[in-house]
């Protein structure tokens, strides 16, 4: 159209290229969009509206609307849609050169694509199919730049986002300063971004990429193991369309880059599923502790400083304690850290397995277990972190936490770590006997006990004082200075720097919450609850049973009611120790085939916390979790959904008639919530130190190691109470044969050979 008054410079006004008007009398001006309508209205608006066609400049549609519109009223229409980001102002030449559907692509783009600049340069790592990238990115009009030249940015093509050989090219760039888009065309799904952007105050590198997306890969381990780490390659697959697709999504990505147009999607890794054409956007960000693009002392910084922890209300209670934060603030905030590429936890969903009363969640792969074969990867009840609750918001609260935890407390190799012996590093170590409490009989025995492959039964070599190993300073609330431990005790899968697996860390006393001082409350209550199920379960003690429906309390009865109609039965016993908190355990069996002296398939789950309701809870909540591999079993001993050799022997077994400890004890009466004193604790700090008080009267020193990471920011910590007993096979002298004596349980201890055969495996 010929622009119509004016001069070569002065810019024309229209509405943007994306909008078209309509313009109905005595209504409103109606502007079409692809993304919806907007409706205009006011005076005079119907008969300026045909006039913004972008062909004048404000002399023009001056002279265009007298003297229907006063000149005055134009110039304040034409501002007001300025404002209202609806019209343009476009210089004629670029008017007259202009792609007018490119511009309105441009226009919901929010970006002046005018001020394109630079070249793109397209790089492969290895030898995946670019699917004629350069000649895709010059029809699109985006330049390529040839060989020797500069580019505005790299196009980086890849068959797997975890090629080592992207670390040399995130290194390069890094060091220059050019941003890079990496792509993987092949495959059924195809993945473009993010842009790393080297040297900007926000964004990551594809070191934090990488790091997310190793630990959603751990299934490959034993392979990668059997080919000394290498990487693992799978066979590609693709058609010429997919690979075609993938080309022009990445050389979209470059063009919107070059535009200047910035959204969260260059912070992502955005997804093509070709088999039914979802997409998704995966948002990666920085992590702070990155070796390259972050601080990577801040973990240790972090263990160097006194842990403090600080008043705080308790502003709900749920089926699993008092927190500071209510489990849907708790999603919320976290929420960002599941996802199944750049998140740190996978999925959370729901274990269909039984009714949904059960509310079970599951979270993926539980990292404080390090597969070395396909038959550890599935031989235990803990191979998935897992959630439990009253309601399934609870359970995948619990479901992430856990998840989060495990991953605090991986090796990562940031730590803050001292080399030495415990002889040479003086009085303020910790001998990591006093932790893990094996017997001299299990050292001598270690071959038979670790015969059996199940993980949580492992024993370790006796510990030389002269070994010099990696330690760590943990902070003890009792003498109130740092201490060291041995670091492999304090973190999963830290490197065996003496060759000999003389220390082992387990998720004992570790805990997430949402604060620091409600996962250390947690962390000491697990500790606390673990001691008193050992001293049980060991000495096969009788205690007394529990009366479940004392407190009127409808969820519980509807618990009974779905074991009943699932031919179980459940009742709870009282294993509450010296240290005066509730703990309890909950037990189930099956009905259906006592007659025929065939399996019960006893479950069973413990909960421990001041307050005896919650503490039931959360022994109930916990004998759900541990149902449904139990639920398809058939009277022939087959149909286990787990392949732990310990937990199938016991639920093909187990009888409580023939296994007196496990029913409550006939002597005494059922206990209920008037046998227990509630706490009076204000606040979650002063709940953790009531508890630690206890503790520490004991003889028994308590410290603390904040695992929280800075990339998660979720509160993770774990408590460590040198005596306490862990509630796997443990048997040194101590707690174990003392306490149930001192309790009356017991008229002396018992023996070392009459201790119970059976080691829990949970």
């Amino acid at each position: 159209m010929t622009r119509r008054g004016g001069n070569e410079r002065t810019p024309l006004i229209g509405f943007k290229r994306h909008l078209r008007p309509e313009v109905i009398p005595g209504d409103a001006v109606y502007l079409m969009s692809e993304h919806g309508v907007t409706a205009v209205r006011g005076p005079h608006l119907a008969a300026l509206a045909p006039l913004l066609d972008g062909t004048r400049d404000l002399a023009a549609l001056l002279d265009a609307a007298a003297p229907d519109v006063p000149p005055a009223r134009v110039a304040q229409i034409v501002g007001q849609l300025t404002r209202c980001g609806l019209l343009d102002h476009r210089t004629p030449q670029d008017s007259a050169a202009e792609d007018s559907a490119a511009r309105a692509y441009w226009d919901l783009a929010a970006t002046d694509a005018s001020g394109t600049k630079g070249a793109v340069r397209v790089v492969t790592v290895g030898d995946p199919d670019d699917g004629g990238l350069a000649a895709a990115c010059r029809r699109a009009g985006v330049p390529v730049a040839r060989p020797g030249l500069p580019a505005a940015l790299d196009l980086v093509v890849c068959a797997d986002y975890l090629d080592p050989r992207l670390s040399d090219v995130d290194a390069a760039r890094r060091a220059d300063g050019r941003p890079w888009l990496l792509a993987k065309l092949c495959g059924t799904t195809l993945w473009v971004g993010p842009v790393f952007r080297p040297g900007a105050e926000t964004g990551a590198c594809w070191n934090c990429l990488a790091h997310r997306l190793r630990a959603h890969r751990s299934a490959e381990a034993p392979v990668r193991v059997a080919h000394g780490e290498a990487a693992v390659g799978v066979p590609h697959a693709g058609l010429p369309a997919t690979v075609a697709l993938g080309a022009q999504i990445a050389t979209l990505e470059c063009a919107k880059w070059l535009a200047g147009h910035r959204g969260k999607e260059h912070d992502s890794v955005i997804t093509l599923d070709t088999l039914n054409l979802s997409s998704r956007a995966h948002p990666l960000t920085r992590r702070p502790q990155c070796p390259q693009c972050g601080d990577s002392s801040l973990m240790a910084r972090q263990s160097a400083r006194p842990v403090v922890l600080a008043e705080r209300h308790r502003t709900v209670r749920t089926s699993g304690g008092h927190r500071a934060l209510s489990p849907q603030a708790m999603l919320d905030r976290y929420r960002h850290l599941v996802d199944p590429i750049t998140g740190v936890v996978k999925e959370i969903r729901r274990d269909t397995r039984g009714p949904d009363l059960l509310n079970v969640y599951r979270a993926g792969h539980n990292l404080a277990l390090n597969p070395r074969h396909m038959t550890e990867l599935n031989a235990s009840l803990r191979q998935e972190s897992s959630g439990k609750g009253r309601t399934p918001l609870d359970a995948q609260v619990g479901a992430l936490c856990e998840a989060v935890e495990r991953i605090s407390g991986r090796w990562q190799g940031d730590e803050a770590v001292v080399r030495g012996s415990l002889r040479t590093l003086g009085p303020d170590t910790v001998h990591p006997g006093d932790c893990q409490l094996w017997h001299e009989r299990q050292f001598a025995e270690r071959a038979r006990w670790n015969a059996g492959g199940h993980p949580f039964h492992q024993v370790a070599e006796p510990f030389e004082v002269d070994a010099e190993l990696d330690w760590s300073p943990v902070w003890s609330l009792t003498r109130e200075r740092h201490v060291l431990f041995p670091t492999a005790l304090l973190y999963y899968h830290a490197p065996d720097t003496v060759g000999r697996r003389m220390v082992r860390a387990d998720s004992n006393g570790c805990a997430a919450g949402s604060t620091l001082e409600d996962a250390a409350l947690q962390g000491l209550l697990e500790l606390v609850e673990r001691d008193a199920v050992a001293l049980w379960w060991y000495n096969r003690t009788r205690q007394p049973g529990v009366e479940l429906t004392a407190s009127d309390d409808g969820w519980t009865a509807d618990v009974l009611q779905a074991h009943r109609e699932l031919n179980r039965e459940v009742w709870a016993l009282d294993l509450s120790s010296d240290l005066g908190v509730p703990v309890f355990a909950a037990l189930s069996r099956r009905t259906d085939r006592a007659a025929r002296n065939t399996a019960e398939d006893i479950v069973f789950g413990f909960g421990a916390h001041p307050d005896p309701a919650i503490a039931l809870s959360r022994a109930v909540t916990e004998l759900n979790q541990m149902l449904p591999p139990v639920l398809g079993s058939r009277p022939d001993g087959t149909g286990y959904a787990c392949a732990d050799p310990v937990a199938l022997h016991w639920w093909r077994t187990a009888s409580r008639d023939r296994m007196p400890y496990l029913a409550p004890d006939p002597r005494v009466p059922s206990r209920t919530p008037l046998d227990y004193r509630r706490s009076a604790a204000g606040c979650l700090l002063e709940e953790f130190h009531n508890l630690r008080r206890t503790v520490e009267n004991k003889g028994l020193e308590v410290c603390i190691l904040d695992q929280t990471r800075p990339d998660l920011g979720l509160p993770v910590v774990r408590i460590l109470v040198p005596g306490l007993r862990h509630f796997w096979p443990r048997f040194a002298p101590g707690r174990i044969f003392d306490v149930p004596v001192s309790l009356g349980r017991l008229a002396e201890p018992t023996p070392y050979r009459e201790l119970n055969p059976i080691p829990l495996f949970v």
